[in-house]
C-alpha cells in the first residue's frame, strides 16, 4: 500500500477513479490552506482499505484505488505496521510516499522514516474487522484530526487488539545480546542530548519539537498532574501543538540517523509492563507501573538518566474486549482511580510516549472492586389509602455486591417534624395504619445489606382520605367590563387549613339553554371570564373539591357585563324644505346601541364649511330639532352623536346645508354717471346693502317722462350702469332701480330725476324742388322743431349724387335758387338746421332730374366683412367682396357697372350692387373704383376705396405673358417688384410641363417676371405658379397656357440690281425655304428720299423695274413674309428688311479713241450701304460696356481703397 503526500499549495491531480466517486472529498481538502496536506492512499489489487466515516459507519474500499485524505496540520501521520511489515518514506519528484512492505533482507538507506515532528493521533476504540490484508483507518473528524490509522489482521481469523499486535516481540527484547545493550545506551544518550539542546537547532532544516515535550511539569493538556482523566472529553485527546513549521527534507546522513533512532525508540517503548493494582476499595483503586524493562536496566547501570516519558492509562469495565477509555495522561507512575462501581470487574492498561514516538499498549491488568452498602432506593409509591391508613410499595435498589436483607421505612407522623421508623423488614410493601383522616404525611425508605445501610430516598408526601368540603359562599363580582367579568370567592368555612382545595366555577347563559358549564378549575380564589357578550346576564356558582370529592354548589348569583358604547347615529337630514332662517333636522338612531338604550343625542353645528369649531345646538333624547335664528343663504355643517350608559359614540357623517335666500333689499337711487347729453343720460347705481343671502344677479331700471307718468323698462341685466338714450333734449325724466337674486326681485329704489341738455334742431323735412329751367332749380323747405333753442341758420347741400353733395347755401332763408346745373342730370339736395346747441341732422334728400345723361358717379362703395357675407369667400387672400349703392342714372336705366381695381382692364358686371373680386394677389393693396353704365353711356368713376387682401396663406399670383416671342415667353405675375415686395419674404416657384406631362421648376425666387427661352415656335406651353413665404407654401395656381408666335423669316441680304436696258433694271434677291409648310412672299420697296414705295409683292425672287430715269439714284430693299392660315384667314408675318442698295444710271460720253460705247450711253452704278442697324446697335453696346468697366475700376481704386 502506497500513501503519497504533497502540500495543498500544489494539490495533486485527483483523477476520477472509483474511489473518488465513492468517497466525498473533505471540505478542508480543497480550501487552499497552506498548512494542510493531501494524502493519497494507494490500495493495491487484492487489498482492502477500511475507514470510519463521520457518522461512525465502517466503509471498506477494495483495491486498486486511490483514497484522498487530508492531514489538517500539514504533517505526515505516523503509520503503525503489524509484525512482519515495515514502513518506508520515499520522496519522488517532491512527493513523499509512505510504503508499507513486508520485511526483506534488503535495506535501503534512502528510505527515511516519518519525520519526528509528526503529531500523535490518539483513538479510543479502533475498529476490528476480519479481512485479508486490510488496513483500518478511522474516519476523518470534523475538526480536521486524523486519529490512529492502522490495524493489521492475520489469518487464521483471530481479532488482534492493538497491544497484542505490537507486543509479539517483547520477550525477545528481554534477552538481548551485548551489542543490543550498547545500541540502547547510545540511543538513550542521543535522546538526552536532544532534550538538553545538545543537537544544534537548525530552524530551517530541523522539524519542530514534539508537542509532548512542550508540557510543563505540573500541567498535562490543561489538567494538573495526576488529576482524574475521566473528566476529559470522551473523544480523542487533542494535545496542543507548540508550533507548526514546514521543513525541508533532511540530508542523507541525518535521515539515516533519524530512521535508526526512531526504530530503536519504538523497540524500547514496546517493553512496558502491565500496571499493578493495589489498595482496592469499593469505589477506588491505586494503579502503579514501572519504566520499560530496558530503561530500568539502563538506570540500574547508572550510565544515563532516564528520558522524559509520558504515560497514558486506559480503563475498561466491559471485559477484555470492551471499550477502553483514557483516564490519565502524565509523567507519574502512580494514579488513583476514583468513582468506581462496587463489585465490578475492571481492566487497565498503560502505554508510553517518548519524544514523538508512541509505544504500544501494555498487557491489561484486571481487578474487582470491593462490595458496599446498597444505592439509595427510589421513593415509595402509593397503592391505596383510607381515612386511617396508607399502603406503600417500593423497589429494591442496586445491592452493590451484597444481597439486600432489610428495608427501613420512616414517616413524620403528620407533624412535619423528625422522621420516625414505621417499618423494618425485608418486604417491599407495607400498610401504615392508625393515621388521622385528611392528614398529610411524609415518607422515606432506605435499604440494608451485610455491608451496611444505604442512604434514604427522597421524601414523598401522601394524604389520608377524608370527607368532602362544605359548600363555599357564592362568588362575588370583583370587576366588570364589556366582554369580561372577574369573580372571586372565599374558602368554605370549617375547611382544614392544611387541606388543599380546588374550586370549580360554573356559568350558565340562559340564551343558549345549555345549563351550567364549568369555566374554571384550580386552586385560585378568583377568575376572569373573557369573550362574553356585552350587556348580557350570566349565572354563576362555585364548588369546592378535595381528594374526597366535590362539595355542594354555592348559591347561584347573577351578574351582567357592561354595555358597549353605541355606534354613530345616522347622517342628519332636513325634514321638509329649507327655510330662510330655520332648518328642521332629523336623524336615525344608531344601528348598534351597544347593548343599552341611548339616553341622549347631541347635535353640533358649525357656521362654516371649513374649520374645526363646533357649537352644540341641541342635547336631548329626541331625534329631531328645529334650528332657528339662522342667516338666510348661509352654509351650515351639522353632525350628531349619542350617549348611553356604555359611553359616547362616534360622531355621524357631516351634513352640509344652506338656508334659503330672500330677495335683496332696496338699492340706493341711481345717480348721473357723467355729463347729460341732449338725447342721452348716463346712469350708475350701487348694489343693495343687503343681498338676501344670495348674490345679486340682475338689476332692472325703469323710467318715465314725469313722476306720475307711465313707466317703461329701460334696462335689465347684471351691470350697475346703463345709458338712457333716444330722449328728447331739454326734458326731465324720472328713474327707479331694483335688484334681484335667486329668490326674486327686491323693492324699487327712491325716485331720481334728471334732465337732458338742449339739443340741436330736429331733422328737416325733404326740400321741395321746383325746376325753373334746364339749368335752374328752386329749393324750398320748412323749419323743423328747435329742441329748446331757436334755429339760427339753415344749410343746403346740393350734389349730383346722394353721397357727394356740397354746401351751396347757408343762411336764415327758407328757400334758395340753384343755378348753373347740367342738363340731363339728376341732382340731390338736403337741408340742415342749426341753433346754439349745434347742427341738427340733415333732412331727407330730395332729387331732381335734368334731361337724360350718363349716370352719376357711385357715391357709396365699401368692402364687406366676412361676417356680413351670405356665403363664405373661396379665399380671403385672393378675394375681396365689395358693395356699393346704385347711383343716379340720369334718366336712363343703369345696365351694368365697371369695376377698376388695378392695372388690368375694368371688370364689367351686371346690375348687381355687389361683386366678389377673385384671383387677387395676397397681402396686396388695391384701389377699387366703380362706374355705372346706362343707355347713354358710362358715368364717372366713384371715389377710390383702398383695401388690402389677407397675407396668409400665400395664394398663387395671376400669371400672364407680357411679351410673346417665337423662341421665348416673358411671363409676369403680381404687380411688379415694389420696394415692399422686394423686402418681403415671399418667394415664387414657376413650373412648366415637360414632354412627359410632369411639371418641373424653371424659376424660384422673389422676382415677378421671368423670361422662358429656348422654346419652339408656334407651340403651346403650360405653366403654373406657386407662392410661398415664411408661413409655408401656398397652393399651385391653375394651369396657364401660352403659345409662342411663329418665327418671322430671316433677314435677307441686300438685293442685287442689274440694268437690262436704258429704262429697265432687274432687282433680284436670295430665296428662302418654306417654313414648316408656310409659303414665303417678298415685298420690294423703293426709297426715294423719305418716301417709301412698294414696287413689288409676291413669291418671286426678282423684279424688273421699269421707267428708270437717267441721272437719278434709286435705293431698293427687300423683306420676306411668312404666310399662314389663322381661323381661315390668311395672315402674313413679316421679317426684318434687308440692307438697302443704291442704284444710279449715268450717261457715258463718246470715247475719243473710238470705244465701242456710243455717245450719251448711260452706265449703271450700284452702291451698297456701309453699316446695318444691327451692327450699329452692337457697336453702341460694346462702347457702353467699356465705359462701365472703366468706371468700376476707377471706383475700386480711388474710392474703396
Amino acid at each position: 500500500m502506497n500513501i503519497p503526500a504533497m502540500m495543498a499549495e500544489q494539490p495533486p491531480s485527483l483523477e476520477a477513479t472509483a474511489m473518488l466517486n465513492e468517497v466525498p472529498l473533505l471540505p478542508h481538502m480543497l480550501n487552499g490552506d497552506s498548512v494542510q496536506q493531501v494524502i493519497l492512499v494507494q490500495v493495491n489489487p487484492g487489498e482492502t482499505f477500511t475507514i470510519r466515516t463521520e457518522d461512525g459507519h465502517i466503509q471498506c474500499i477494495q483495491g486498486p484505488a486511490h483514497v484522498p485524505m487530508m492531514s489538517p496540520n500539514g504533517s505526515m501521520p505516523p503509520i503503525f505496521v503489524p509484525p512482519g511489515y515495515m514502513s518506508q518514506v520515499v520522496e519522488e519528484n517532491g512527493v513523499r510516499k509512505v510504503v508499507v512492505l513486508p520485511h526483506s533482507a534488503e535495506f535501503h538507506p534512502s528510505m527515511v522514516p516519518p519525520p519526528p515532528h509528526v503529531p500523535h493521533y490518539i483513538h479510543h476504540h479502533p475498529a476490528m474487522l476480519h479481512h485479508h490484508h486490510h488496513h483500518v483507518y478511522p474516519a476523518v473528524q470534523g475538526s480536521g484530526e486524523l486519529p490512529p490509522h492502522f490495524i493489521h489482521q492475520h489469518p487464521p481469523p483471530h481479532i488482534y487488539t492493538e497491544q497484542e499486535a505490537l507486543s509479539h516481540g517483547r520477550n525477545s527484547l528481554i534477552h538481548r545480546d551485548e551489542r543490543t545493550m550498547k545500541m540502547q545506551e547510545h540511543l538513550r544518550k542521543r535522546l538526552k542530548d536532544r532534550q538538553l539542546g545538545g543537537v544544534p537547532n537548525n530552524k530551517l532544516n530541523s522539524p519542530p519539537p514534539s508537542p509532548y515535550r512542550s508540557y510543563s511539569p505540573g500541567v498535562q493538556n490543561g489538567y494538573g498532574k495526576g488529576h482524574l482523566m475521566s473528566a476529559m472529553p470522551t473523544g480523542p485527546i487533542k494535545p496542543k501543538h507548540a508550533g507548526r513549521m514546514r521543513s525541508t527534507p533532511p540530508a542523507e546522513g541525518q535521515t539515516a540517523d533519524t530512521e535508526t533512532d526512531m526504530k530503536r525508540i519504538l523497540e524500547l517503548l514496546s517493553n512496558v509492563a502491565k500496571p499493578t493494582v493495589s489498595e482496592i476499595q469499593a469505589r477506588s483503586a491505586v494503579l502503579s507501573w514501572s519504566l520499560p524493562l530496558t530503561l530500568q536496566n539502563g538506570e540500574k547501570n547508572g550510565d544515563h538518566a532516564a528520558p522524559s516519558l509520558c504515560y497514558e492509562i486506559a480503563v475498561s469495565n466491559n471485559g477484555w474486549n470492551g471499550v477502553f477509555k483514557s483516564v490519565y495522561l502524565g509523567e507519574e507512575t502512580t494514579f488513583t482511580l476514583p468513582d468506581l462501581k462496587p463489585a465490578t470487574d475492571y481492566h487497565v492498561r498503560v502505554s508510553v510516549t517518548c519524544s514523538s514516538a508512541k509505544g504500544p499498549v501494555s498487557e491489561a491488568a484486571s481487578f474487582t472492586t470491593e462490595c458496599s452498602e446498597p444505592d439509595p432506593p427510589a421513593p415509595p409509591r402509593l397503592l391505596n389509602r383510607t381515612k386511617n391508613s396508607i399502603t406503600l410499595q417500593w423497589k429494591a435498589p442496586n445491592d452493590n455486591g451484597s444481597k439486600i436483607t432489610n428495608f427501613l421505612l420512616e414517616y413524620d407522623e403528620g407533624k412535619q417534624s423528625a422522621f420516625k421508623e414505621c417499618y423494618y423488614g425485608h418486604a417491599k410493601q407495607y400498610k401504615v395504619v392508625r393515621l388521622s383522616p385528611s392528614t398529610k404525611y411524609a415518607f422515606r425508605i432506605a435499604a440494608e445489606n451485610d455491608i451496611g445501610m444505604s442512604a434514604f430516598s427522597e421524601a414523598v408526601i401522601y394524604h389520608t382520605a377524608g370527607s368532602s368540603p362544605p359548600a363555599p359562599a357564592p362568588p362575588r363580582l370583583a370587576g366588570v367590563g364589556v366582554t369580561w367579568l372577574t369573580l372571586e370567592w372565599s374558602s368554605p368555612s370549617g375547611a382544614s387549613g392544611d387541606e388543599t382545595l380546588t374550586y370549580i366555577l360554573e356559568m350558565e347563559e340562559e340564551s343558549l339553554g345549555y345549563g351550567f358549564k364549568p369555566k374554571h378549575n384550580g386552586e385560585e380564589l378568583s377568575c376572569t371570564l373573557k369573550n362574553l357578550q356585552r350587556s348580557s346576564s350570566y349565572k354563576f356558582r362555585v364548588f369546592a373539591c378535595n381528594t374526597e370529592g366535590r362539595s355542594s354548589p354555592s348559591e347561584v348569583v347573577e351578574y351582567s357585563t357592561s354595555p358597549d358604547k353605541p355606534g354613530a347615529p345616522g347622517k342628519p337630514s332636513i325634514k321638509g324644505r329649507s327655510h330662510t332662517r330655520c332648518l328642521k333636522i332629523v336623524w336615525d338612531p344608531p344601528k348598534d346601541n351597544g347593548g343599552a338604550e341611548v339616553t341622549k343625542y347631541v347635535l353640533e353645528m358649525s357656521e362654516s364649511l371649513k374649520g374645526s369649531k363646533w357649537d352644540m345646538a341641541y342635547s336631548g333624547s329626541a331625534r329631531e330639532h328645529l334650528c332657528d335664528n339662522l342667516s338666510p343663504g348661509s352654509w351650515y355643517r351639522l353632525r350628531v352623536y349619542c350617549i348611553s350608559c356604555g359611553g359616547q359614540s362616534q360622531v355621524s357623517e357631516v351634513l352640509s346645508v344652506q338656508t334659503a335666500a330672500v330677495p335683496p333689499g332696496p338699492c340706493q337711487p341711481p345717480h348721473l354717471a357723467g355729463r347729460a347729453k341732449p338725447r342721452e343720460v348716463p346712469l350708475r347705481w350701487a348694489a343693495p346693502a343687503m343681498d338676501g343671502g344670495a348674490p345679486v344677479t340682475e338689476y332692472t331700471v325703469e323710467m318715465s317722462e314725469a313722476d306720475q307718468g307711465s313707466r317703461r323698462q329701460l334696462y335689465q341685466g347684471p351691470e350697475t350702469d346703463c345709458t338712457a338714450s333716444n330722449l328728447l333734449p331739454g326734458q326731465t325724466y324720472c328713474f327707479w332701480v331694483k335688484a334681484a337674486n335667486q329668490a326674486g326681485y327686491g323693492p324699487f329704489s327712491d325716485t331720481w330725476e334728471a334732465s337732458t341738455a338742449p339739443g340741436s334742431p330736429e331733422q328737416c323735412g325733404a326740400p321741395q324742388l321746383s325746376v325753373r329751367a334746364a339749368t335752374c332749380v328752386l329749393v324750398s323747405w320748412e323749419s323743423p322743431a328747435c329742441n329748446g333753442a331757436e334755429v339760427s341758420e339753415y344749410r343746403l347741400e346740393w350734389g349730383g349724387t346722394k353721397g357727394c353733395m356740397q354746401l351751396v347755401y347757408s343762411g336764415p332763408a327758407l328757400s334758395y335758387e340753384v343755378k348753373g346745373l347740367v342738363p340731363s342730370t339728376a341732382y340731390y339736395c338736403r337741408v340742415q338746421a342749426l341753433n346754439i346747441a349745434g347742427a341738427g341732422l340733415f333732412g331727407e334728400v330730395a332729387m331732381v332730374t335734368t334731361p337724360a345723361a350718363v349716370p352719376a358717379a357711385v357715391s357709396v362703395l365699401e368692402v364687406l366683412e366676412e361676417d356680413s357675407l351670405p356665403a363664405p369667400l373661396p379665399s380671403l387672400s385672393t378675394c375681396l367682396a365689395v358693395q356699393w349703392q346704385e347711383p343716379c342714372c340720369h334718366g336712363a336705366d343703369i345696365i351694368g357697372y365697371n369695376i377698376d381695381f388695378g392695372e388690368r382692364q375694368p371688370l364689367s358686371v351686371g346690375r348687381s350692387t355687389s361683386c366678389v373680386l377673385e384671383n387677387l394677389q395676397p397681402d396686396t393693396t388695391y384701389r377699387i373704383r366703380v362706374q355705372a353704365v346706362n343707355g347713354v353711356g358710362a358715368g364717372p368713376f366713384s371715389h377710390s376705396l383702398k383695401t388690402k387682401t389677407r397675407p396668409l396663406p400665400p395664394e398663387p399670383p395671376h400669371l400672364e405673358c407680357a411679351v410673346f416671342g417665337h423662341q421665348s415667353l416673358k411671363l409676369k405675375w403680381g404687380e411688379g417688384p415694389s420696394k415692399h415686395q422686394l423686402t418681403s419674404s415671399t418667394q415664387y416657384c414657376l413650373q412648366i410641363e415637360d414632354k412627359n406631362g410632369r411639371f418641373v421648376c424653371i424659376y424660384s425666387g422673389p422676382c415677378h417676371t421671368y423670361k422662358v427661352q429656348r422654346l419652339s415656335e408656334s407651340t403651346a406651353f403650360h405653366f403654373r405658379i406657386q407662392a410661398h413665404n415664411d408661413a409655408g407654401e401656398g397652393p399651385f395656381s391653375h394651369v396657364y397656357t401660352f403659345t409662342t408666335t411663329k418665327s418671322p423669316p430671316a433677314q435677307l441680304k441686300a438685293p442685287k440690281v442689274q440694268q437690262q436696258e436704258d429704262n429697265l433694271c432687274e432687282v433680284s434677291w436670295e430665296p428662302l425655304q418654306p417654313m414648316r409648310g408656310d409659303s414665303i412672299v417678298y415685298t420690294l420697296h423703293l426709297l426715294s428720299g423719305r418716301d417709301i414705295e412698294q414696287v413689288y409683292k409676291g413669291p418671286e425672287t426678282s423684279f424688273l423695274f421699269r421707267n428708270v430715269q437717267p441721272s437719278c439714284e434709286y435705293r431698293f430693299r427687300v423683306c420676306a413674309a411668312r404666310q399662314y392660315q389663322d381661323s381661315g384667314v390668311t395672315q402674313e408675318l413679316w421679317g426684318p428688311y434687308s440692307p438697302s442698295v443704291a442704284f444710279a444710271v449715268q450717261r457715258q460720253e463718246q470715247d475719243p479713241l473710238g470705244a465701242t460705247g456710243t455717245a450719251g450711253e448711260e452706265q449703271a452704278v450700284v452702291r451698297g450701304s456701309t453699316m446695318t442697324d444691327e451692327q450699329l446697335t452692337l457697336l453702341l453696346l460694346v462702347g457702353f460696356a467699356v465705359v462701365a468697366i472703366l468706371f468700376a475700376v476707377v471706383i475700386q481704386y480711388f474710392v474703396i481703397k
